[in-house]
């Protein structure tokens, strides 16, 4: 098999500002063919900037545009770009066609919608596939190399004590993404939609499971769908807890790790240089010593990228046998950042009550 060929299911935001310049960074590992949209004016909006670096991609819109993408045996995966209320059926409607899916966070809207996807997705075998096509959802945080760095220096703090995770973001009429109808009409709006990020990070550095939450919610900001504040108490597996805080109706952006060790300190600070943002990691030892690192924020979205088009023609070439995609990118991984948002915000409504996480 030469390069795969793909498509890209929207044409939004973050396909334009995102998606197309980082596949342009790694054209060589793939072909796109395709960009479609609902609406034909979507469409032809994202090809043109597209056409810059892939001057064969084709435009599709509507249900015809979609069938056409679907039926199409040349495109073997479909990256998935769309509202959290729409993706998983759609994901799933290409599944069962053969194709491998790249599908946005979150993993679903609802936990209720996450459980009857995996029904879904578990039993294509049966269907007359001969193995499931890859599943996978897009999580940049679990590849940003700032929370990889994290990672490895939690070894170096010795035994964990602490975390906190303070989030503060402005998402008001200035904001790109404020103006997306569907973040403001399904439940948890961008406390959810952004959350997920932070658990995934969360998780991935202790390296276990969060089991319990409780949580306080409030909407201060009616402007934004609720809530647009929450306070968390979040317990680990491993015995140990922390706060996550996450406010989206601040006035300036401030996004915090800290991680205590009987050893050592870490912390990453999202801070802007020469106009970009990226993450400052620091580690603070027990003898005093301080030692930074700089890594440009987003990188991590060409990292998921790159491994995503590998695992498509590695599972290409290896067709009859059992081939085990990168498990950072699992659809089960992006179930389980959803189940701790979704425990949070059970606790919230309860006035803080402690909620058991779901297990996937």
């Amino acid at each position: 098999m030469g390069s795969p060929k793909i498509a890209i299911l929207g044409a939004g935001i973050f396909v334009r500002t995102e998606y197309i310049p980082r596949l342009s960074e790694i054209s060589q590992l793939f072909s796109l063919k395709a960009i479609w949209s609902r609406t034909e004016e979507s469409a032809k909006g994202a090809v043109e900037i597209a056409k810059e670096f892939f001057p064969e991609v084709e435009c599709k819109w509507g249900d015809d545009g979609l069938d056409d993408v679907i039926e199409d045996s040349s495109i073997d995966a479909v990256l998935v770009v769309l509202a959290a209320q729409f993706q998983v059926d759609l994901s799933l409607r290409i599944l069962k066609s053969g194709k491998h899916v790249l599908q946005e966070k979150p993993a679903a809207a609802s936990i209720t919608k996450v459980e009857t996807a995996l029904s879904s997705y578990n039993s294509l075998t049966s269907t007359g596939l001969p193995s499931k096509p890859i599943w996978a959802v897009a999580e940049n945080y679990r590849f940003e190399p700032a929370f990889l760095e994290g990672k490895k220096l939690m070894g170096d703090i010795g035994e964990m004590v602490n975390f906190q995770i303070i989030v503060e973001v402005p998402m008001n009429s200035s904001s790109p993404y404020f103006s997306s109808s569907w973040r403001h009409s399904f439940a948890g709006g961008y406390i959810l939609d952004m959350g997920v990020h932070f658990i995934a990070a969360l998780r991935m550095m202790a390296g276990c499971e969060i089991t319990s939450v409780s949580a306080m919610t409030s909407n201060v900001d009616t402007t934004l769908p609720p809530p647009d504040s929450m306070s968390s108490l979040i317990q680990l597996e491993n015995g140990r807890s922390g706060v996550l805080v996450t406010v989206v109706s601040a006035k300036t952006l401030k996004l915090f790790w800290r991680v205590v060790g009987l050893n050592g300190t870490f912390q990453i600070d999202v801070e802007s240089r020469e106009g970009k943002f990226g993450y400052l990691v620091t580690l603070f030892t027990a003898d005093g010593q301080t030692k930074s690192n700089f890594y440009p924020g987003f990188s991590g979205v060409t990292e998921e990228l790159k491994i995503f088009f590998s695992d498509v023609t590695q599972a290409s070439l290896k067709k009859e046998s059992i081939f085990e995609a990168e498990a950072r990118m699992s659809f089960i991984e992006g179930a389980r950042d959803l189940a701790v948002m979704d425990a949070m915000l059970e606790s919230g409504n309860k006035q803080g009550a402690l909620v058991h996480v779901k297990k996937f």
